[in-house]
């Protein structure tokens, strides 16, 4: 991990297109601003967190669904 010390109003650049601002700095938060192409996501960790779960969930649940069509073709009965 890189670990770099910036004061309000100062940035740093990741690759040629990502700014990271430190916008103001109170008691124990920080605010951060972040300029970054629209095609680049930016999240919260906890966000990034979720949306990886819901994902992994959403995968495992067509994994189930495509498993019983695949059996449905091959007994030739309906699906549950």
């Amino acid at each position: 991990m890189l670990v770099l010390t910036r004061k309000s109003n100062q940035s740093i650049m990741i690759g040629d297109n990502i700014e990271v601002s430190v916008l103001s700095v109170l008691g124990e938060k920080v605010r951060l601003g972040i300029t970054a192409p629209r095609e680049v996501p930016v999240f919260r960790k906890e966000v990034f967190i979720e949306i990886q779960a819901q994902n992994i969930e959403a995968a495992a649940s067509s994994k189930e669904a495509l498993d019983r069509a695949i059996r449905t073709i091959g007994d030739g009965e309906p699906a549950e």
